[in-house]
């Protein structure tokens, strides 16, 4: 049975905002993996992501053009992103960072662990953000939070769904 999300976010200067999360899931190491690296299907799964595309690939360096959506305060919000992500398939870790787009800074990883004698996964988020001029950040904190928790339990739930 999956245990609590465990988050933490700090306050860095300039707006910026360092977030983690982390979810215990009964579910194996490579299901996951699968999930996160298939990302031209990853809008299938990630809530508010409306797309995911491959630019380009040269081995394990991954470059990805994404564009999210949400209702924040009763707007529509949306902001695209092309990001750099760096596959390290033997530490079971995706590293990314912006290349360029809506924010000032956009970068973060997901890493896998296994747990003992195959309890599942330790599955962890971290995202640092930092908006651009004039996009408060301090308002979106509460959001972000859910995000990364929901983002969380989105890839939990496509991995179910796709490898019971």
């Amino acid at each position: 049975m999956r245990q609590t999300i465990e988050q933490t976010m700090e306050r860095l200067p300039d707006g910026t905002r360092r977030l983690a999360a982390i979810l215990r899931t009964p579910i194996g190491i490579d299901s996951i993996w699968n999930i996160l690296t298939d990302y031209d299907h990853l809008s299938n799964h990630i809530p508010n992501l409306v797309s995911s595309q491959v630019i380009e690939r040269k081995g394990n360096r991954v470059q990805l053009k994404q564009v999210g959506a949400q209702k924040l305060m009763g707007l529509s919000f949306s902001a695209q992103v092309q990001l750099e992500l760096v596959e390290n398939p033997e530490m079971r870790l995706l590293t990314f960072h912006l290349v360029k787009g809506d924010f000032r800074r956009f970068e973060g990883l997901w890493k896998m662990q296994e747990l003992k004698e195959g309890e599942g996964t330790s599955l962890l988020y971290e995202l640092t953000v930092q908006g651009c001029l004039g996009m408060p950040v301090a308002l979106i904190e509460q959001r972000l939070r859910e995000d990364l928790k929901n983002n969380l339990l989105a890839v939990e739930q496509a991995a179910l769904n796709l490898y019971p």
